[in-house]
């Protein structure tokens, strides 16, 4: 494992989250049921409203994520990840729960969901800046897609989402050297 458990399930919950926005398939994140199967899928402990109120700052919360990748530098990043700390009211702590072990969370299992992920990515994007590592977090290389990913690869080497864009460019190219 490149970084801990607690890190690798907030940057990916980030990455989830930023890619419900909006697109294609429009919002994916379009109801209360919906956030809650968000909720559940990716584990989350903790209070959990399931209003409109918490659907709205999660859905609020999407962009201000996505500038995480787009932010260019660690300078800028660090700025990014500052401002999610100060509004969340970060406050980290050593707890162990479940099965995960040792590991921080930085707000209160009674904070607001959307303020639990903002927290808990500013707390993992961090890491990675201090590791050197910021380069992992990455914009989908299709030319037809602006989804966000992180790459947790050993090698540094995944390009394309999970949305099935790597497939889809290489039977593209397979194609196009058919066509020659």
């Amino acid at each position: 494992m490149v970084f801990t458990h607690d890190t690798e399930v907030s940057l990916r919950t980030a990455a989830a989250l930023v890619n419900t926005a909006p697109g294609d398939g429009g919002d994916m994140l379009s109801s209360s049921d919906a956030l809650r199967e968000f909720y559940v899928e990716w584990e989350w402990t903790g209070r959990f409203d399931g209003d409109a109120t918490e659907l709205e700052q999660a859905r609020a919360l999407r962009p201000r994520l996505r500038a995480l990748w787009l932010a260019g530098d660690e300078h800028a990043t660090a700025e990014i990840v500052n401002e999610l700390l100060r509004d969340g009211e970060a406050l980290p702590q050593l707890v162990e729960h479940d099965d995960v072990g040792w590991h921080i969370h930085a707000t209160g299992d009674d904070a607001p969901f959307a303020r639990r992920i903002q927290v808990e990515v500013a707390m993992a994007v961090l890491d990675l800046i201090r590791a050197g590592d910021l380069s992992r977090l990455r914009v989908c290389a299709a030319d037809d897609c602006d989804a966000v990913l992180v790459d947790l690869s050993r090698n540094r080497s995944k390009r394309y989402c999970d949305g099935g864009c790597g497939n889809r460019v290489a039977a593209a190219a397979y194609r196009a050297r058919q066509a020659d």
